[in-house]
This record gives C-alpha cells, sequence and structure tokens, in this order.
C-alpha cells in the first residue's frame, strides 16, 4: 500500500477511530462498500493483520446496499466519520491489483462429491474469495464470465478430509507428575513446520483436530486447525464468533493411564478421580457466578479448572480415548452426571455397545487398522465397527491418530469401512461431514455448499480406491498441495520424514512426547 494511503487510512480512520474489531469491521465495509477491498485496507493498514476481523465480515452483508434496518444509529454514526476512506478505498482496489476483489475459480467437468447430497457425474465447483459460490451439474450451473477456468474433466472433486484426532507437528502435552492436567495447552507445542502438516495436505486433509496423548485419565485441551500454512501456530487458528481459537478436551480411560503413582492403577479408581475433578470444576464455576466480578470474592484463578468449566458449559467437547465395551459405557456414565458432550474415539469394542451409545447421543471417531498387534483391549476391534454404528443411527467418522495411520493413505479407512458393511455415502461422510460436525464447524467445513470454506481435493479416481491419488488439495481458495510440483511430491510419496527428521508419535513410551 502506498504511504500516504496507509497514513491516512490507519492514523484516524481504520485502526483508532471506532474500538473493537466488530465496530472497526463494521466501520470499514461501510466505507469501501465492500467485503474484498475492507479485508484488504485492514490487512494493509492494521498492525496484526485484518485476520482477527475477516470472520465479522461473513456475518455482515455484502456491500453497503444491502446493510439496510439491520444498521443500528451507532453503526450509521461510524460510517458518516469513515465516509472519507470511500474514495481512498476505490483507489486502492482499482490501482492495486493483489488487493481487488479475487477472481471466480471454476472447475468445469469433475465428478463431484459434495456430501451434503448425491454425487454429481459432470459438474462445477465455483470458489471466490474462499468461499464456495456455486456447485452443481455442468448443464445447469452459470459459470461466470470473469472465472478463471480449470479443466476437471476425469477428475474427482470431494470435500477437504477431516481428522479428528491428530498428533502430527511433534507434540507434547501432559507430563508424568499427575494423571489429570486440564490446563494443558497442546497448542503450546506444536511445531507448525512439522512435515505432518505437508503429509496431511498430500492426503487431501484440510482441518485437524491436534490432541495431547492418551497417557493420562486428562492430558490437555486440543486445537482445531485449518492446513492453510503458515510459521506460527495462531496462523493455523479456527476462530469461533468471538475470536477464540476454538478446541476440544482429551481424556482417556483403560490401561493407558494405569501405572505407578500418583497414577491410578484400576479402572474404578480412574473413574473416581475424574469425578473428583469435576466436583472440584463445578465448585469453582460456581463460586466465581457467586463473586460476580467482586476481585475480593473470587476464587484464586486455575488454569485447569478453567479449562474444565469451559466443558461443564458446552464451550469445549471432551474427546475420549476408549477401546473396552465397559469403558465405554463409564465415559457415557460421566457424561450423563456431568452433562458434558463427549465424542468416543477408537471404541474398538463400540459394536458390542452401539444402541447403547445412540441412546445416549455420543458421537463415534473411528480407527481401523488392517495390521497386527496393538493393545490387548483392542483385540476385539473389527472392521464392522463404523457399519454397525452407522446402522444403530450414531454419527460415526474416521481418524488417522497419526503416526499410527499415515494420513496421506486416510482415504483407506473409508474403505475398510465399507468393506466392513458401511454404506458408501457413510464411509465418505465419515471423512468429512461427520468429523466437522464433531469439531462444530460442519456450518462451515465438510460438505460442497454455497457459503462454505472453500477446502477441496482433487482427486485422480474413485477416493476409495488404493490406487487413487490426491492431485491437489485447497483451503479457503487457495492450493496448499499440487502433485505435479516436486517438494509437494517429495511430501506425497516419500519415506519417514520426507526428508525431515520428523519424531514418530508412540502411545505411552514416550511420557516427554506427549504420552499416548
Amino acid at each position: 500500500m502506498p504511504s500516504p494511503l496507509k497514513e491516512w487510512c490507519s492514523a484516524e480512520k481504520v485502526t483508532s477511530a471506532p474500538s473493537g474489531s466488530r465496530r472497526t469491521a463494521i466501520a470499514v465495509l461501510t466505507a469501501c462498500g465492500s467485503r474484498g477491498t475492507a479485508i484488504a485496507v485492514l490487512t494493509a493498514t492494521s498492525a496484526t493483520g485484518g485476520g482477527r476481523y475477516a470472520r465479522f465480515f461473513n456475518r455482515l452483508p455484502a456491500s453497503t446496499g444491502e446493510m439496510g434496518n439491520g444498521v443500528s444509529n451507532q453503526q450509521r454514526s461510524i460510517e458518516l466519520r469513515m465516509r472519507g476512506i470511500l474514495l481512498m478505498c476505490g483507489w486502492l482496489a482499482a490501482t492495486t491489483p493483489g488487493l481487488a476483489q479475487e477472481t471466480p475459480i471454476a472447475f468445469v467437468g469433475a465428478h463431484l462429491i459434495p456430501i451434503a447430497g448425491p454425487e454429481i457425474t459432470e459438474g462445477v465447483l465455483i470458489v471466490q474469495d474462499g468461499k464456495i459460490i456455486a456447485v452443481g451439474p455442468v448443464a445447469t450451473t452459470e459459470v461466470p464470465d470473469d472465472a478463471t477456468r480449470v479443466d476437471a474433466q476425469g477428475k474427482v472433486i470431494m470435500p477437504g478430509l477431516i481428522c479428528s484426532h491428530s498428533h502430527i507437528g511433534g507434540i507434547g502435552g501432559a507430563d508424568s507428575s499427575a494423571p489429570i492436567q486440564p490446563g494443558v495447552r497442546i497448542l503450546d507445542s506444536i511445531n507448525v513446520l512439522d512435515s505432518g502438516f505437508r503429509r496431511a495436505v498430500a492426503g487431501g486433509l484440510t482441518t485437524l483436530n491436534i490432541m495431547p496423548g492418551s497417557g493420562h485419565l486428562l492430558s490437555g485441551q486440543t486445537i482445531y486447525v485449518k492446513l492453510r500454512g503458515g510459521k506460527k501456530i495462531e496462523d493455523l487458528f479456527i476462530l469461533d464468533e468471538s475470536g477464540w481459537a476454538m478446541g476440544g478436551m482429551k481424556m482417556a480411560n483403560g490401561t493407558n493411564s494405569q501405572r505407578a503413582k500418583p497414577f491410578p492403577g484400576t479402572r474404578g479408581k480412574s473413574a473416581a478421580l475424574v469425578r473428583e475433578q469435576f466436583i472440584k470444576a463445578m465448585e469453582y464455576r460456581d463460586k466465581k457466578a457467586r463473586a460476580a466480578g467482586d476481585p475480593e470474592k473470587m476464587p484464586p484463578r486455575d488454569l485447569g479448572l478453567e479449562g474444565l468449566v469451559e466443558v461443564l458449559e458446552g464451550k469445549r467437547i471432551v474427546h475420549h480415548h476408549t477401546h473396552r465395551h465397559d469403558d465405554i459405557m463409564t465415559v457415557l456414565r460421566l457424561a450423563r452426571e456431568f452433562n458434558f458432550r463427549v465424542v468416543l474415539h477408537h471404541v474398538s469394542e463400540g459394536w458390542k455397545v452401539a444402541d447403547e451409545i445412540a441412546r445416549a447421543g455420543a458421537a463415534c471417531s473411528v480407527i481401523l487398522v488392517d495390521s497386527p498387534g496393538g493393545k490387548l483391549e483392542a483385540i476385539d476391534l473389527i472392521y464392522k465397527t463404523a457399519g454397525v454404528l452407522e446402522r444403530a443411527g450414531v454419527l460415526t467418522a474416521f481418524h488417522t491418530d497419526d503416526w499410527i495411520t499415515d494420513s496421506r493413505i486416510f482415504n483407506r479407512m473409508a474403505a475398510l469401512g465399507v468393506r466392513g458393511g458401511m454404506s458408501r455415502a457413510g464411509a465418505l461422510k465419515a471423512l468429512t461431514l461427520a468429523g466437522a460436525a464433531m469439531l462444530d464447524l460442519d456450518d462451515r467445513i465438510g460438505s460442497l455448499e454455497v457459503g462454505k470454506d472453500a477446502d477441496f481435493a482433487l482427486w485422480s479416481g474413485d477416493p476409495l480406491s488404493v490406487y487413487t491419488k490426491v492431485l491437489e488439495t485447497w483451503v479457503e481458495g487457495k492450493r496448499v498441495f499440487d502433485r505435479s510440483d516436486p517438494t509437494d511430491r517429495l511430501h506425497a510419496v516419500g519415506g519417514y520424514g520426507a526428508g525431515n527428521n520428523t519424531t514418530p508419535y508412540f502411545c505411552c513410551f514416550e511420557e516427554s512426547k506427549g504420552g499416548a
């Protein structure tokens, strides 16, 4: 941005005029007339970049002409104070191509798998400004005259894959000091330059739930990330409407957490410790409520209890490692007692209690492995689990547990599910929309629908075939993987680490690496 414009916008009109991200977003929208130019101005003039404002524009009209009666008097006052920026915004959009409205991109002729509807044999997918703006058959879907056309004949396009249980990034969560550590934030240990992220996009993944390990009853807070690339973890955050970086809480039961003190030695003691901690969290929550903000009455701040209060309030979903059917029932019992939302992970014996899981309204994130060995408590793992859960009415997704399953072959999980009796539609949903729902993101990702984020992958053929390869992966309308690029191809086909020294994730093997 030329310095006179930057000085003019920044000094008086953008960063200092209205206070608060929402007011600033509304003000610049009214001045600039469109989301695209407004976001560009904020990005260019704000010291922190426009990313923290962008979420507000998705809730606002596309232009000032559509604002109508939804604008308050205060917002109109801001508009009047900001009108002077209008001419400068127009000049900026006209003279700086990089900041102008993004040209639509139309993928024409591909076989589309929308997930939210029937497959389209010869379809069109059109994206613009990071969103899907059209999807449908070639015969009935109009392509804008100014769109960049991509010949996708012979290709398959489906939503970006979503892994609801991943450990990539060289994570290190809870340590051996205690079995319950809800204050640990896995985001503080993630190396975003780890080659695992490149392997993930090579497998068509676009969103992950990165979690601490399962070697503890409660090993800390998870983080939901978009694989849009970046040099710091904040670049990958998925923010809710308030600007909160979305994530869940990792818990586990079974044999993983049973060891020498201070860890429990039995399943019964494990459940007792969890109950005690949730009761403490309830008491902490109630004390804060009674204090009503009075510093003299507020309890000492406790980061761990704060995290659990977010669970009790439904802000954080519990992602719970559990294998045996009796362990699964213990999780459901605790969820009922303390009224928290839960996704059951792994559920090797979920097929034994599918109806009970369905009645509890819990979702299941399943892993299917096709190699011998593993945990004794997973000895009854069968390929039929996902199909049994699907028929029982349980929301069912798959996950990699990477490195347990390499993210590059995540699609094989769905193929194994179909082999075990799951429907094709259910298996493809289990790679995408079901996982999105488990992360509270199904209104934004997981299917090819107008208005959703432009996260998708181009495949060489049917995604359930072992011969099919991911050709390209796109996140929010930007290509983040291209198999024809030699560097990207290395991550797609290379061996361990794909040229980088990446430490594998060992379940319960190295506590310093995060447990299990």
